[in-house]
Formats: structure tokens, C-alpha cells, sequence
């Protein structure tokens, strides 16, 4: 190390592993958790829970060892610790590489083999086929590689079962169609950002017209999946409350960046405002969803509508 070469800290370790994300996913994993036909024990749950975040840290930090060099290019992303020169690339992989394996262990040892299995396979779709394959290659790499943070939730169902069943996939299914208007809305902001550094994101690919209008085609496919889990009745009466009311929100969200600029060469303040508005509101909203059916299953506030339950039943 030289004088003049800046010293990690224990954050910029923490940097690594993306702690926003890890949150969201541990959150959604929850879900999947209390919301399966089978009670936990309390260490055995933690124990599930600190896998999956553990998982999640471990392929943030292969992610960002892998993109140092893009991350080097854009302004969003120049000061994370790798292309700031705070972290050295061995030791980011080496982080990555350890809390795979510590991640797929633990949850193994503490529930089974399928949670496991399936922890570990989405340890290697985000760092290994999103990141290193789907990212730099197609406009479809948000598309694709959602699957990688759609998958906390079966694994937390696994967990408890064992099994993954239909209900467990329906909860995968909104993280999977969410992810899209999720992340374009940010990307119609850095699209030079990702232009610059050769990353063929949406906007960049097909333009910020098509992109918006992508945006607003996967919200109403949300709208859709979002309904799964209250015809499966994982979803309760607060659930589906939940999903109505800011399902609507999301909607006129997405209306508003399909009708401005947001992405244009001569895109204003108000129309990045307008795209930053609902990529922030799409992260309340899928913390809603999964909170709503949480605090459902986990506090005996589990309750159906009966015509529901009579046309799910049908």
C-alpha cells in the first residue's frame, strides 16, 4: 500500500455487499418465511435469515469485484470502494467467494438441502450469469436477471417446507415483474451514465421513449401478479389493501414518466424528478406487499374474503 493509496474501512466492506439490497432481500425472504403452512423455530429462523443475507452480501461483492471497471466510468458508481481504490479486487472476491459458501452451509445445516440448493443457485445467477454474462450482452439483463432477487422469498418458503409450491412462486413472481419498471426508472436518469461505460441497458439499446413505454406495460403486468398471493389466500384482507391502493399509486407513477421527457436529450428537472419519483416509490411499495403478508402470518392478522376464497376455490 502507498502513502497515497486510501485505507479500507469496515464500511467500505459493508459497501460491498450492498447492505440496501441485502435488506430488501432478508425482508422478502421473511415473507416467504412466516407466510409457509409450517411454524420455525425462532434460531432456526435467524439462522435461515442471517444465509440469505449472507448470500446476498456475498454476490454484491463478487458483482462489484467483477464491475470495477464500469463502475469506475459512471458518476453514480465511481466512489464505491473497489474503482475508489479503497478495496483491492483480490480481496472483494475473496469476501464474495467465502460468504457463498458460508451462506450455503449454514442454511443447509439449518433447515435442508432444497433451501440450500436454491440459495446457492441464486448466489450464482446474480454473480455469475447476470453479472458476468447478461449485464454487458443485452437490454434484457433487468428482465432476466430479476429472477436473482425474486428468489428470497422461496427460499425462506423452502426453508420452513422444504417444498416449493405454487404459492411460494407467486411471491417470486411480483419481485420478478417488479424489478423492471424498477430499475428503468433509474436507468432513464443514468443513461449516459450506463452509454459511457458500454452497458446496454434499456434506454441506452431501444431509447428513453420505449423504455417508458416498457415501464408502463411491466406496472400493469404488476398489477396482475400482485393479485396471485390473494387468490392463492397467502394474501389477506391487509395484503390486498396494501396491493389496491399502492398498486394504484405505482400506476399513475408510471403514467406520468410514460407521458414526460424522462430519458430524453432534453429531458428537465421535472422529468427526472418524475422518474426518480417512482423508482423510490417502487422500493415502499415492495416493502408494503411483503410487510403486509409479515405482519399477517406473524401476528394472527391473516384474514380472507370469503368471496375470494369461494372463486380461488372454484
Amino acid at each position: 500500500m502507498t502513502a497515497t493509496t486510501p485505507a479500507a474501512s469496515v464500511r467500505d466492506y459493508i459497501d460491498l455487499m450492498k447492505p440496501r439490497i441485502m435488506m430488501l432481500v432478508v425482508f422478502t425472504a421473511a415473507a416467504g418465511l412466516v407466510a409457509a403452512p409450517a411454524d420455525l423455530h425462532f434460531v432456526t429462523s435467524f439462522s435461515a435469515l442471517l444465509a440469505v443475507a449472507l448470500g446476498s452480501g456475498a454476490a454484491g461483492a463478487i458483482n462489484m469485484w467483477f464491475d470495477a471497471d464500469i463502475d469506475a466510468v459512471m458518476t453514480r458508481t465511481s466512489t464505491r470502494p473497489l474503482p475508489a481504490g479503497r478495496v483491492q479486487p483480490g480481496d472483494a472476491l475473496s469476501l464474495g467467494i467465502f460468504m457463498s459458501i458460508i451462506s450455503v452451509v449454514i442454511m443447509t445445516i439449518a433447515t435442508n438441502w432444497q433451501a440450500g440448493a436454491l440459495l446457492a443457485f441464486s448466489i450464482f445467477f446474480y454473480a455469475v450469469i447476470y453479472t458476468m454474462w447478461l449485464k454487458r450482452s443485452t437490454p434484457q439483463n433487468i428482465v432476466i436477471g430479476g429472477a436473482a432477487g425474486a428468489f428470497p422469498p422461496v427460499i425462506g418458503w423452502a426453508a420452513v417446507t422444504g417444498t416449493m409450491p405454487l404459492e411460494a412462486w407467486a411471491l417470486f413472481a411480483i419481485t420478478f415483474v417488479w424489478t423492471p419498471p424498477h430499475f428503468w426508472a433509474l436507468s432513464l436518469v443514468a443513461n449516459k451514465d450506463y452509454k459511457n461505460a458500454g452497458v446496454p441497458m434499456m434506454p441506452v439499446v431501444k431509447g428513453a421513449a420505449n423504455t417508458r413505454f416498457q415501464i408502463l406495460a411491466y406496472t400493469l403486468l404488476l398489477l396482475v401478479v400482485t393479485a396471485f398471493p390473494v387468490f392463492f389466500g397467502t394474501g389477506g384482507l391487509i395484503y390486498t389493501a396494501v396491493a389496491a391502493i399502492g398498486g394504484v399509486v405505482f400506476l399513475a407513477l408510471a403514467i406520468r414518466v410514460f407521458a414526460s421527457k424522462a430519458g430524453d436529450a432534453d429531458m428537465e428537472a421535472k422529468d427526472r424528478k418524475t422518474a426518480l419519483s417512482l423508482f423510490a416509490f417502487s422500493i415502499l411499495y415492495l416493502a408494503l406487499l411483503f410487510g403486509a403478508l409479515i405482519v399477517e402470518h406473524a401476528f394472527g392478522l391473516h384474514f380472507t374474503s370469503p368471496a375470494l376464497t369461494i372463486w380461488a376455490g372454484a
